[in-house]
């Protein structure tokens, strides 16, 4: 399952956030966000490009470091 950082989540809607955001995605299938790890993963059902991922989550008001 591939995965990303993200930084700036503290609480469950930052969890909801990026869970929503990252499967809007197109072939993204589900979502999982930890926040202990600050991390995201997903499963995807057609190869995805993590650019689109990284975007989805910066345009919502987080940070992906490089």
């Amino acid at each position: 399952m591939p995965s990303i950082k993200v930084k700036g989540m503290t609480c469950n809607h930052c969890k909801a956030s990026v869970t929503d955001a990252v499967s809007k995605v197109p072939g993204v299938t589900s979502v999982e966000v930890d926040l202990l790890k600050g991390e995201a993963a997903w499963t995807e059902q057609s190869p995805v490009d993590v650019a689109a991922i990284r975007k989805a989550i910066i345009d919502i008001g987080f940070d992906v470091p490089e």
